[in-house]
Order: structure tokens, then C-alpha cells, then sequence
């Protein structure tokens, strides 16, 4: 398959930072931030946010549903659905009606160990009995039903292809593969899905988490196995290494195959805004919303950003700048007061900035840094 070559119908997106949030130690978002985010990944071209859990009554993000719900509305969201038993799913389905939720996603543990941990049966009869009661239910209701395989990534497929076969029968909408527990290589996902998506009328959906950096390769695998869904996080905000990170996904979209569905221009806004609601500081990220992703110091790299660039800055929302420490020269100077209107000798500025960087032990330039360097050198 040749870059710009489509896989197959391109995949639909979902965006759980509102749900697995909630798993990651020290996060947590409020209402406003919730709202924030969710108009954000709409304008982005996000079809559908996951937004908290319910377990059962008095959900502990009940405001996080509502909010999200008010601002892009609750058919474009989704919320989880806690699966032990048929009497607490009963519970939650009410939680989740009172809430005004149309669209649910059934978390339910596929593979031996964690059916027995959460569960108390591993048995793969009593896992796929559990999930067609609660698929019913749901649907009786006039939910949209997904329902999961958690820790499905490493269930056996002789226990997992049985399990999403008689899901679907049971009227299922969609089912998620999630990759709790990161564990396979895009080869072998693209194997697990292919298996999955040969079952008769079956709409799957993969939700990878990063713990071996792989979560957009096994994305991207997934749908080329044909996987219709695909679900991320903004700056892949998530457990266990995270999850996909939306801003790379959407970039690998647009350059492996030519995707040009998504408006891009808000990833680095959206990355601002769930890293100061999540109370992250300033940790680093990778990835093209970043505000490393597109600093340079070398003037070439400035002067000539196309040579660089797998996508523009701009085309996400980032800016293109300068990050210096002690190796700052004149070219880089010239670039960093064009068009500031700051007239000075730039080799003799350069020289007193550099000698000021050293007695200051070199903290970081960037481009203000320097044209604020500049007015106090003209003031001299």
C-alpha cells in the first residue's frame, strides 16, 4: 500500500479523554473543562465523544455528562456502562436514562484473568450470557449499544470470536476491541480484527492503549483489517501509557492515507486546554501539538520549515518558534526581530545577548524572549 492510499472506508472516530481521564492517577476534569473539550473535538470533525461512567445511581460524573450534553448534544456523546452483574446493570441503565444518555458502551472483561477478577467466573458462557442480558436490556431501552472486550487484546480467539459473535446476535450496534493492557504488534492486530470483522455483520472498533508507543500503528493496523471505529484521547490522556493520541492519529491519517476530513487547526488548543484541566503542568508531550514539535535553532530550520515539516505548524494550530539555549548567532537573531519593528546591530546584540545568556546560566530563549533582549540593549 502506497502512502495516500486508503485502507478501505475511512474510519470514524470516537474520543474517550472525557471517560479514561478518570482512570489516570491525579486527573480530573470539571464540567467547564468537559464542555471545552467537547466543542473542540466537534469542531474537529470528532463524530463522537465518550464522556464518563456509570455504574449505577448518583454517577460521580453526572456532571461531566450533563455538561457535555449541553454543549454538543447527547447524540454525539457517549458514556460507559459498568457491567458485574444483571441487577447492577438494571441500576446503571436507569442512572444513565435519568441522565438523558442515548448512546452507551458496555465495559465487559473478555479474557480469563480479568472475567475472574471482576466477574468471579472465568467461564466464557457465563461472560457471554452476562453481555447478552445487558445487551437486551439496553436495547428494550433504545440505547445505541457498544459493547466491549476488555482486555480483549489478549483473549484467545477461541473465546473472544464466540463472545462478539453472539453480542452482535443479541443486537448489538458496535463492538470496541480494547487493548487494556498493551500487548500487541500492528501485525498481530491486524490478525486479531481480521477475525473479527469477518463475522457477519459485525462493526468493530479499536481503543489501543501506548505503554509500547504503538497505539496509532495498531489504530491504523486495525482499520486496515477492517475496523470501522477508531478511539482516542487529546495528548492520549489515558492509563497504562495512555491511549492513542488523537493529534498523531489525525496527522497519520492525513499523511499515510490522505484523510482530509478533519479540521486540524484546533489540536493545539485542544492539547492546552486538557492538559490545564487535567492539572498536568507543563510535563512534556510528544507529538505535533507540542510546544517542542515545531521550535527550532538553526536557521535553516526557520528559514526553510518546508524541508522539515511533515505537516505545517499552522495546519494544527501550533506556532513555528525559537528555542535557544548557547546557540544563538546573528542569523537566528535577524529571524527572530523580523518584522518586530526593532532596529539594532544585530552581531554586536547578538554578542551582548549571548554574553547574557552565560552570566544568566543560559535560561531558554524564544522569539520574545529575544525581542525583549533587544529593547533593553537598545536602552543602553
Amino acid at each position: 500500500m502506497n502512502p495516500g492510499e486508503s485502507p478501505g472506508p475511512a474510519p470514524r472516530l470516537s474520543d474517550a479523554t472525557l471517560r479514561d481521564s478518570a482512570h489516570m492517577a491525579g486527573v480530573e476534569f470539571g464540567p467547564q473543562d468537559a464542555a471545552t473539550i467537547a466543542e473542540l473535538l466537534v469542531r474537529t470533525g470528532i463524530e463522537l465523544v465518550e464522556v464518563g461512567m456509570v455504574s449505577g445511581p448518583n454517577s460521580k460524573d453526572a456532571d461531566l455528562i450533563l455538561a457535555t450534553h449541553e454543549a454538543i448534544g447527547p447524540d454525539r456523546s457517549m458514556t460507559l456502562v459498568v457491567v458485574r452483574d444483571r441487577q447492577q446493570v438494571t441500576a446503571a441503565l436507569d442512572e444513565a436514562q435519568r441522565l438523558g444518555v442515548r448512546h452507551i458502551m458496555y465495559s465487559i472483561p473478555t479474557s480469563e484473568e480479568h472475567a475472574q477478577l471482576k466477574l468471579g467466573s472465568p467461564s466464557p458462557r457465563f461472560v457471554e450470557a452476562l453481555a447478552r442480558s445487558a445487551i437486551s436490556q439496553a436495547k428494550e431501552r433504545g440505547f445505541h449499544v457498544t459493547f466491549s472486550g476488555e482486555d480483549g487484546a489478549r483473549t484467545p480467539k477461541k473465546r473472544l470470536v464466540p463472545y462478539v459473535t453472539s453480542g452482535f446476535a443479541a443486537g448489538a450496534d458496535r463492538f470496541r476491541l480494547a487493548e487494556t493492557v498493551a500487548y500487541l504488534s500492528p501485525w498481530q492486530m491486524e490478525s486479531v480484527i481480521g477475525d473479527l470483522t469477518a463475522i457477519d455483520g459485525s462493526e468493530i472498533e479499536i481503543h489501543s492503549h501506548n505503554m509500547l508507543g504503538m497505539a496509532v500503528a495498531n489504530s491504523l493496523a486495525a482499520v486496515r483489517a477492517g475496523a470501522r471505529w477508531i478511539s482516542a484521547t487529546v495528548g492520549g490522556i489515558g492509563e497504562r501509557g495512555g491511549n492513542a493520541p488523537l493529534a498523531e492519529l489525525l496527522m497519520a491519517l492525513r499523511v499515510v492515507h490522505g484523510d482530509t476530513r478533519f479540521d486540524l487547526t484546533h489540536l493545539t488548543e485542544l492539547s492546552r486546554v486538557a492538559l490545564r484541566g487535567a492539572r498536568l503542568g507543563k510535563a512534556f508531550q510528544s507529538g505535533p501539538t507540542s510546544p517542542q514539535a515545531f521550535a527550532y535553532e538553526l536557521p535553516g530550520q526557520l528559514t526553510n520549515p518546508e524541508a522539515y515539516e511533515t505537516l505545517p505548524a499552522e495546519l494544527v494550530g501550533n506556532a513555528r518558534g525559537l528555542l535557544v539555549r548557547t546557540r544563538l548567532t546573528p542569523a537566528l537573531t535577524r529571524w527572530a526581530l523580523l518584522d518586530s519593528g526593532i532596529t539594532v546591530d544585530v552581531d554586536a546584540f547578538t554578542s551582548w545577548l549571548i554574553r547574557r545568556q552565560q552570566e544568566n546560566g543560559s535560561p531558554l530563549l524564544d522569539r520574545d524572549g529575544v525581542r525583549k533582549a533587544a529593547v533593553d540593549f537598545q536602552s543602553l
